[in-house]
């Protein structure tokens, strides 16, 4: 085999199914495996089911060289994973060929799934790029003073969703559709959102259907960052003690992230210049939030927030708003007002250890017979094998 192969391939031999095994886990990895049904103390079978078991080898490529001609063992051989058959006694020219087209296939399959990953990475890019030109139409639409507002935004919900402890994915999310959260407002005249004076009852009413609204223009979807986004939306103008709207939720019924987003929209709003106002200072602002904590705001994601602070007044500072950019600039007095607040999600209680049963005790070996070589565990030495590449 070596000496077919040899001169267009590295061709590393094993002469048992162990060292097989441990080969087959070296680093680097062989391309493919030939490998013989027929071997001492274990079948070419076993050690291919062992090898398919395992994450870091179940892709390589295996090919049998065996002697049986029934069709029931190549139905078997396929079915566990391999890839092919070269009958015995092996022809030189049909075994180059096979191992040629078999390491082509799997070149081609490698360079597929390198483009579909290549375009998955693209469109997630271009996803979260209309998100955030959703989200700065949002705020162009409420306010000419939009400035760094998206940004801003993005950066905060990703701080106070690390400083809660969520997963590193979570916080992502939360930083791409944070943007989205007031998207309902493009359905409330522009006229009543730059009212400088107080509104009247039936303008508030209107103010107040913007979460549906914002919910009902992103849709609902499978797509877990759309309902994120959704949920966000919909959600983060309700209030920890169920005064919010619209659904005047409390305390644990609202969803995590729109707990979040409230805490995040209060803080921006406050330390933002609007056009209508100046803005508070920071000091003020967590003065506010940390007042109504338990009120309108989840107290935990309040600690969060806390937490998160010294970062966030970091981006404040990095994505604060040249007064250039701004205009119709109005700074009348006005009556401040702040948003909901975000909870951490409960984790659960790790579940105890499962007790350990009680060793039997083993049966005396029969005395008349003979001893045995013991099987070889093929299962067993790939496991080990694996754990051992891992380290």
């Amino acid at each position: 085999m070596a000496k077919a192969l040899g001169a267009d391939y590295e061709v590393d031999t094993a002469a048992d199914a162990g060292t097989a095994i441990e080969k087959a886990f070296a680093d680097p990895h062989p391309d493919l495996i030939l490998l013989d049904i027929e071997m001492p103390d274990v079948s070419g079978f076993e050690v291919c089911r062992a090898l398919k078991g395992e994450a870091l080898t179940a892709d390589i490529p295996v090919i049998f060289l065996t002697g049986k001609t029934d069709a029931q063992s190549q139905v078997e051989g396929l079915q566990m994973g391999a890839v092919d058959y070269v009958m015995k006694p092996i022809n030189a020219g049909v075994l180059r060929a096979r191992v040629r087209m078999h390491l082509a296939l799997t070149d081609r399959r490698q360079e597929l799934e390198r483009l579909v990953q290549e375009r998955t990475a693209q469109l997630e890019r271009t996803r979260t790029e209309l998100i955030r030109r959703l989200g700065r139409a949002m705020s162009t639409h409420e306010s000419s003073a939009v400035g760094n507002r998206v940004m801003r935004l993005a950066q905060y919900a990703k701080l106070i969703a690390q400083a809660a402890g969520a997963k590193p994915q979570v916080c992502e999310m939360m930083a791409i559709v944070a943007p989205l959260h007031d998207v309902g407002k493009l359905g409330v005249p522009s006229e009543i959102l730059g009212k400088k004076d107080k509104l009247s009852a039936p303008d508030w009413e209107r103010i107040k259907r913007h979460p549906k609204i914002g919910a009902d223009i992103i849709g609902e979807h499978d797509d877990p960052l759309l309902k994120l986004a959704r949920q966000i939306a919909l959600t983060h103008h309700e209030n920890w003690d169920g005064s919010g709207y619209p659904d005047r939720l409390k305390a644990e019924a609202i969803p995590w992230p729109g707990r979040v987003m409230a805490v995040v929209d209060s803080f921006e709003a406050m330390t933002a210049t609007q056009f209508y106002r100046e803005p508070r200072t920071p000091d003020d602002a967590v003065f506010e939030i940390e007042k109504l904590a338990g009120k309108r705001y989840d107290p935990k994601v309040v600690e969060a927030f806390k937490k998160a602070l010294p970062a966030m007044l970091k981006v404040r500072e990095s994505l604060s708003d040249a007064l250039g950019d701004l205009i119709n600039l109005d700074f009348a007095p006005k009556a401040h007002t702040a948003g909901p607040a975000a909870a951490q999600p409960a984790t659960a209680a790790p579940a105890p250890a499962p007790a350990k049963p009680a060793a039997a005790k083993p049966a005396p070996p029969p005395k008349p017979a003979p001893p045995r070589k013991p099987a070889l565990d093929v299962a067993a030495l790939a496991r080990a094998a694996a754990a051992k590449a891992k380290k």
